[in-house]
């Protein structure tokens, strides 16, 4: 008798293979962005940067083109990113991408994290007030409970 077993995906069996990360230029966020490169490192996992820009209805309105600050946000960020890996490179390697789009940051998160599989998540700790009250997306990632999701101060 012969016992076959089935090849599918399986998250978490020999550690993390897809750390996702949210950033959006807040001091937590790059915090958060380094303990995940970290954890990439040490692992071997790839790390998914995320950078969700914010959709603001009533930016047009104020006169600020909502849409090319995010676009510079965005391109900070890589410029960051690009930066930090240069200076450790031949010391720590980390194999990482970079995914960024417009849209609510939880959903953006969600989808990227479904669509790569994710092991992990890592996000950093809301530093606005009324989340508190309102949930943030960390909270919301940890009750959405389809990945190990940790939270840096």
């Amino acid at each position: 008798m012969t016992e076959q077993h089935s090849h599918q995906f399986e998250r978490g069996t020999d550690g993390p293979k897809v750390i996702v990360v949210g950033v959006d230029g807040s001091d937590s966020s790059l915090r958060a962005a380094a303990y995940a490169g970290g954890l990439a490192r040490r692992q071997g996992a790839l790390l998914a940067v995320v950078y969700v820009q914010p959709v603001l209805a009533g930016g047009a309105a104020l006169g600020a083109s909502v849409a090319e600050t995010t676009d510079e946000i965005a391109e900070e960020l890589v410029a960051q990113i690009r930066e930090a890996t240069e200076r450790v490179k031949g010391i720590f390697d980390v194999r990482w991408e970079f995914h960024t789009f417009r849209g609510d940051p939880y959903s953006g998160l969600v989808r990227t994290a479904d669509e790569l599989k994710a092991d992990a998540v890592v996000v950093g700790a809301s530093e606005q007030a009324g989340h508190r009250f309102v949930g943030s997306v960390a909270v919301r990632l940890v009750k959405a409970g389809r990945w190990p999701v940790t939270v840096v101060p």
